[in-house]
Parts: structure tokens; sequence; C-alpha cells
């Protein structure tokens, strides 16, 4: 059955290491529902984290490829419960209705980072639910534009 799964992946920060890691996702024909890099603490390294959707067998067949690029450091299959998982939101919305809007974003914890006269700007870090809970509520006013991280995670402990 297939499933959503979060890997992490610790690998060297050299160029094309993001490349070599899409590409063969690509190489196989697994998607990858979503993918953040950033350096670590370590300026040596950086954390990829990969949303992939596939079967046991097919998440499996994942790591075994990954742990064979030369740049992989260490590969972790998380889980919302055993990692603390989190994406980030910013959306632009026509602002025909601001108090409206103030409502909602603070009944979520976003922040307005930026209030013109026909524009509002919000920003929101959360787990996937509340930001799709949000971006629901949210939707009924007019988007001119959003920006969506995909998720990112750290393990616990």
């Amino acid at each position: 059955m297939n499933s959503t799964h979060i890997l992490t992946v610790l690998v060297d920060n050299n160029a094309g290491v993001l490349f070599r890691v899409s590409g063969l996702f690509s190489r196989r024909g697994y998607n990858i529902s979503s993918i953040s890099s950033a350096e670590t603490n370590n300026p040596q390294l950086s954390q990829l984290t990969i949303v992939a959707n596939g079967d046991d067998n097919t998440i499996e067949q994942i790591y075994k490829q990954l742990s064979k690029l030369i740049d992989v450091k260490e590969i972790n299959i998380v889980t919302p419960t055993s990692a603390i998982c989190r994406e980030h939101i910013i959306i632009k919305l026509k602002s025909d209705n601001k108090s409206e809007i103030e409502k909602i974003s603070s009944k979520y914890g976003s922040k307005i980072v930026d209030n013109s006269n026909n524009t509002i700007i919000l920003e929101l870090t959360g787990d996937r639910e509340q930001i799709s809970s949000f971006l629901n509520e949210i939707s009924k006013f007019e988007i001119i534009k959003l920006i969506r991280t995909g998720i990112t995670a750290l393990e616990r402990g």
C-alpha cells in the first residue's frame, strides 16, 4: 500500500549533490512530493528532507540507492511522531476584507509581514495539517501568490 514517507538525508555540502539525489529519483521513476535542502550547523554538511510516496519496498529501494551515493552520510526515515515536521507558507492576498483576514491570521498564529493598501502578506509555520487547514480557510479570499516550502524535519531526542 502506498503511503507518504519522510526521509532526512545528511549529505556533503557540495555542488551537484541535490542534482544527483533528485536524478536518482527521476531515473528510477520515483516521485518526490517535496524536497528541502539547507546547510546544517556544520557548513560542510547539508540536510535534505525528502517526502516521497510509495510502498515499503519502494522506500527500501530508495534508501538503498541513496546509500550508494558518495556524498550521502546518513539517512533516516522519520515519522511525524519521531521527528518535528514543519512547513512554511507565505501568501499574498487581495485585502478587500482586512479585518476578516486578520481574524483568520490570528486564529492560526500567522504573522502579517506586509500590509499595503491593496494586498496583505501572511506567513505561517506549522505542521502539514495546520498549513492545509489555514489554506482551506483563507482561500475564500483572492490569492495573488502563494509559496509553500514542503516539509522540513528534525529527529526528536
